[in-house]
């Protein structure tokens, strides 16, 4: 397969620990994922990162890393052109809702504060990150996303669903109680919206295929990009998550780096470019 796009989860996956780009897993200083970014650019293969950020980090990581575009808030919002070019994708919003943000109409409907009454001490908002996004609501803690779809589902909210972002370190300015600790990082969004769906939408945009497209990641949420790619690479961090390697399993297209982290993602570029 001749590899015509990269995209790119960032946190936990192109960068490292505290989001470094310049540090292995274990804090050792490494040159190699620059290096592997250079011959990327020097191919004159587009990079698009695709995050659960804001459109505004991802404008900033953009300009850092020379990237061609960016898929933020978890597949909601595809923005080109050095942001000036933006599409919001909905999935499931209800058409009653039609033209309103998901956001909007989540406050509107009271869904987040009630979901963290019901999970009192093991969700909560995360803070300070959660209050320019549009799509989603960006939470932390420790929950059973699975039983969350189910509790969503009872009250009628069906079409919104609760995605598992990985994990990220505790800091002092959470409020969860000690059995929520680690805390994971959720996304509370409509149904239909994708890491998957938003790069489907943008090659289309391009005019590739998905034979065209390689993609790397590290987690759940990452695992959707899959069936839209040809091939997606996991770096070792993200397969030594408890359950990952049995869902990685299931993913034909799936390939895990030796290494974790910015090193993995080095490995999967320059695999890529041959």
């Amino acid at each position: 397969m001749a590899t015509r796009i990269v995209y790119t989860d960032l946190d936990g996956t192109m960068v490292g620990p505290r989001g470094s780009f310049w540090h292995t897993a274990d804090r050792v200083p490494t040159a190699s994922p620059a290096a592997a970014l250079l011959e990327l650019h020097r191919a004159g293969v587009p990079l698009v990162l695709v995050s659960g950020r804001t459109h505004a980090q991802l404008l900033e990581a953009g300009r850092i890393f020379a990237a061609d575009g960016a898929i933020a808030e978890l597949g909601s919002l595809v923005s080109w052109a050095g942001g000036r070019e933006t599409h919001l994708l909905t999935g499931d919003l209800p058409e009653q809702y039609a033209g309103r943000t998901p956001m909007d109409v989540l406050a509107e409907l009271g869904v987040v504060e009630q979901l963290i009454a019901a999970h009192p001490g093991r969700i909560e908002w995360h803070e300070p990150w959660h209050a320019t996004h549009s799509a989603d609501a960006l939470l932390r803690g420790r929950v059973d996303a699975a039983a969350v779809d189910d509790w969503l589902a009872e009250r009628g909210w069906g079409w919104l669903t609760m995605n598992d972002n990985g994990a990220v370190p505790a800091t002092p300015r959470m409020t969860l109680d000690a059995d929520a600790l680690p805390p994971h990082v959720y996304h509370l969004m409509p149904r239909g919206i994708s890491k998957g769906e938003a790069i489907r939408w943008d090659l289309a945009r391009r005019g590739l295929d998905a034979a065209d497209a390689v993609a790397v990641g590290d987690s759940v949420s990452d695992l959707e990009m899959a069936p839209a790619v040809g091939r997606l690479w996991v770096t070792a961090n993200g397969a030594a998550v408890t359950g990952m390697a049995d869902r990685i399993a299931a993913v034909p297209n799936a390939t895990v780096t030796d290494a974790p982290m910015g090193e993995g993602w080095a490995q999967a570029v320059l695999t890529s470019l041959g």
